[in-house]
């Protein structure tokens, strides 16, 4: 396994700058950010490490030269944005963007794209499914002719109230997976896989690695820590960030030996990506570093 970092915690970092902090800490790779430029929607969204809409391949080869002097590899090109949704105007800008991302990895040479699935927020799971199948067909063959894997990560992008009540992600759990899979049988879709997600929402997240092996593309590492205490005062229909929170590998509720050693056993050897948004560590850009350095030399417990 390679062992990395998500990009978006260094927002204001250049693409070399971002480099530099990865190398300096003994990482391997790195997922980068890219988001349309000068559009910030939320806290880690908006970051935009490489332009995509303006790539050309000399500008290209000239990125991969700098990380590859540095040591460094880009994983896969990251953008998050809702598909799905539900103002037409809003889904069509996303698609087109995800278009312009797909097309940055392929020239790039990286041929994987991080992302999310979407989600109409006041739909059901079976009327999601269904708009599944009429918009993603035809983004994954364009992906497939690129020679782009498309790995969607299981955050359910329900944390407050105007995400609610359905989020904006509908690919949140084993379950739902079969399902979406089912729908879309492409061989470049998988799964961008954090166990994080999994642990506020009381889902066993080590059984599903075993049996979605083979369709684990890329992996995060973020931590989660519930607050019990908070959990029995608001319940588990309150927005979850009310007793919850996003922290370091190391300072939350996710195992780590058990996680990696069942990425062992299923012989995953891809890239694995540290992704920082533990607001302790954000008061100062001193603050952000040393978060990456914590999460690095903790897992390196883990990851050689």
């Amino acid at each position: 396994m390679k062992l990395g970092l998500v990009s978006a915690i260094l927002d204001n970092a250049t693409f070399e700058e971002l480099i530099d902090v990865v190398a300096e800490n003994g990482l391997d790779c790195v997922e980068v950010a890219c988001w349309p430029q000068g559009k910030a929607a939320r806290r880690y969204a908006g970051v935009s490490h490489i332009d995509v809409a303006n790539l050309t391949a000399e500008k290209a080869a000239e990125l991969n030269a700098y990380a590859n002097s540095k040591g460094v590899e880009i994983s896969s090109l990251a953008y998050y944005p809702n598909p799905l949704d539900e103002d037409l105007e809003k889904r069509q800008e996303v698609i087109d963007h995800l278009y312009k991302v797909i097309d940055g990895s392929a020239i790039l040479g990286v041929n994987m794209v991080t992302t999310f699935i979407g989600r109409m927020p006041s739909k059901s799971v079976s009327e999601n499914l269904a708009e599944v199948k009429k918009v993603w067909p035809a983004i994954l063959e364009y992906a497939a002719d690129k020679g782009v894997k498309v790995a969607i990560e299981n955050c359910p992008m329900l944390f407050t109230e105007d995400e609610w009540p359905g989020g904006q992600n509908l690919f949140t759990t084993p379950a739902i997976w079969r399902q979406v899979f089912e729908v879309l049988p492409y061989d470049n879709l998988g799964i961008n896989y954090d166990p994080s997600h999994f642990v506020w929402q009381q889902i066993d997240y080590i059984a599903p690695l075993y049996e979605f092996k083979d369709k684990i593309f890329h992996v995060h590492y973020k931590d989660i820590k519930v607050y019990q205490d908070k959990l029995k005062d608001v319940g588990v229909m309150a927005t979850p960030l009310q007793y919850m929170s996003p922290k370091l590998p190391g300072l939350g509720d996710v195992d780590w030996g058990k996680y990696v050693s069942a990425l062992t056993d299923i012989g995953f050897d891809g890239y694995t990506c540290i992704e920082v948004e533990d607001k302790a560590f954000e008061k100062t850009d001193r603050d952000v570093k040393n978060s990456i350095t914590l999460s690095a030399r903790y897992l390196r417990n883990y990851v050689i």
